[in-house]
């Protein structure tokens, strides 16, 4: 379930627009990610969103074989949105939703 990051800086900059164009800045701003249950992979996106003042809910799939995240915070601009999801791409086996 290799998932590294391939987005291109392209790809970011649309997304940057489209944040722009969505809502107003700053903001609160949802995140989702999913990663297997049972792995370092939580660990390390705990450690990442730790860094950030929000709030994390955790919920495992029905055959608790992955593990879903929902992070909010308070982002000041599009960058910032960005900069976390670039963070965590780092991370094997996520996926960002």
């Amino acid at each position: 379930m290799s998932n590294k990051n391939t987005k291109s800086e392209d790809f970011y900059l649309r997304f940057e627009d489209q944040l722009l164009d969505s809502q107003d800045w700053p903001g609160m701003y949802m995140y989702k990610f999913i990663v297997k249950d049972g792995s370092d992979e939580i660990d390390q996106l705990k450690k990442i969103l730790d860094k950030y003042d929000g709030k994390s809910s955790f919920k495992s799939s029905t055959t608790n074989k992955f593990i879903s995240v929902t992070f909010e915070h308070l982002a000041l601009s599009p960058s910032d949105v960005i900069r976390v999801y670039k963070e965590v791409s780092i991370i094997d086996d996520i996926i960002s939703l």
